[in-house]
């Protein structure tokens, strides 16, 4: 089962779902300006202040993983001194979320709407969108010939990998060097796109600030929603050839993980991993976890960008862990030594607890690692990896206890380093 679903009350304006006021997608793909004028797209620029005050009274965050407050960094960019730079950020790098290419294939104009009300608020007269998916780029493309928007706004193409939509590495690429963090500081407000300070925005992000300016009386419930990426072990023969059952779901914030798990046919899983390969695994007690950022962080996960991947009684938790290190071991950018070095021992020693292999000392040096290694990296990769493994260890030390000296028949083969368990087909 693949789909896209509303759980937004009926009347709260959305992303999902049917486009306002009768619009479809165009025969080519991607929204149609004209309806989406006529629903009140593209409105006339309001006073910036004014913008930036209704954005922050609603308490939007940023949907590209790390959940900053969506104001902060706007004023951030806009004080900075130097002719702003404004970018939509369409470069997922986690593989269990399609929630940007989704909006970029069907909701173009959304988000162009988006970065030209984010240029007005910064003072930008330089926009970007930046994507690794060619249909996303074939819709953005058509968007930009109807956009009326009085803004300079480039497509950069960049190939698709973990770290490519890190917010420096973002700005590497579109500079004509290699989609790969940098050392920070300056972070992208102070020094940006070709020096200038730059907004690197999620393009979810810019899409809700498009339907806030849209629908001003309704703010609170437009930054409160969520597109939700879930994912599951296969269940068929049929969904493992697909992926499994998956669906992307706008969702209303404090929406219950159930709810979620049970929209997409997994309501038997009884674990999930959260945030795509970020915010950890998480055993008993998940099904009662809220779609909360504040909420999600204090039980020892994190929201990240929106990507659930649910685990049924059969799958063991240790072999989800270790292909989850294998994969980020392997998209390491190789740039620091401490994550070359990091995520390749996280990954070694779990593979070993895979085989039935590890002994009481392999466990403790898990330990250790996952304590010593966040923050250590030019961005998250590392801090995701170590998360992975300290939420094992917290939530599920009695399966890593029972491997050793036998491995268990769902760890056999495990490790691949593709990330194919957790991928996910953009529906």
């Amino acid at each position: 089962m693949t789909g896209v679903f509303s759980l937004l009350p009926d009347g709260r304006p959305g992303l999902l779902g049917p486009l306002p006021s009768g619009a479809r997608p165009s025969a080519a793909g991607g929204e149609d300006a004209s309806r989406y004028l006529a629903a009140g797209g593209y409105a006339p620029l309001p006073a910036p202040d004014r913008m930036l005050d209704l954005i922050a009274a609603a308490g939007l965050r940023g949907r590209g993983g790390a959940g900053f407050p969506a104001a902060v960094k706007l004023r951030a960019v806009r004080d900075a001194p130097g002719r702003a730079v404004v970018v939509a950020n369409g470069e997922e790098g986690e593989p269990g979320s399609v929630k940007d290419r989704w909006l970029l294939r069907h909701r173009p104009h959304a988000v162009l709407d988006g970065l030209r009300l984010a240029a007005a608020m910064t003072g930008a007269e330089r926009g970007c969108v930046y994507l690794s998916d060619a249909p996303a780029e074939r819709a953005v493309r058509r968007a930009l010939a109807e956009c009326p928007a009085d803004l300079c706004i480039d497509v950069v193409r960049t190939e698709h990998a973990y770290v490519a939509g890190e917010e420096s590495a973002v700005v590497r690429r579109i500079d004509g060097g290699p989609a790969l963090p940098r050392a920070k500081p300056p972070r992208p407000f102070e020094s940006g796109v070709g020096g200038a300070p730059t907004l690197v925005a999620n393009v979810e992000t810019l899409a809700r600030v498009a339907r806030m300016h849209a629908h001003p009386e309704a703010a609170d419930a437009v930054a409160g929603a969520h597109l939700v990426t879930l994912s599951g072990t296969s269940r068929t023969r049929a969904e493992t050839d697909t992926g499994g059952a998956t669906a992307l779901a706008e969702v209303p914030a404090g929406t219950r993980l159930k709810v979620l798990a049970d929209l997409c046919g997994h309501g038997a899983a009884d674990s999930v991993l959260l945030g795509g390969l970020f915010g950890g695994l998480h055993g008993a007690g998940w099904t009662d976890l809220p779609l909360d950022h504040d909420r999600l962080s204090a039980a020892g996960g994190a929201l990240g960008c929106g990507a659930l991947h649910f685990l049924h009684p059969r799958d063991c938790p240790v072999a989800v862990a270790t292909e989850a290190a294998a994969y980020l071991a392997a998209q390491s950018a190789r740039q620091c030594g401490v994550c070359v070095s990091g995520t390749g021992a996280l990954a070694a020693a779990l593979a070993s607890v895979a085989r039935g292999e590890a002994d009481a000392e392999t466990t403790g040096k898990l330990h250790r690692w996952s304590r010593q290694l966040p923050g250590r990296g030019a961005c998250g990769l590392l801090d995701a990896a170590a998360r992975i493994v300290a939420t094992l260890l917290a939530h599920f030390p009695d399966r890593v206890d029972g491997h050793r000296g036998s491995a268990c028949p769902a760890c056999a083969g495990a490790a691949p380093e593709d990330g194919r368990r957790f991928t996910v087909p953009v529906p």
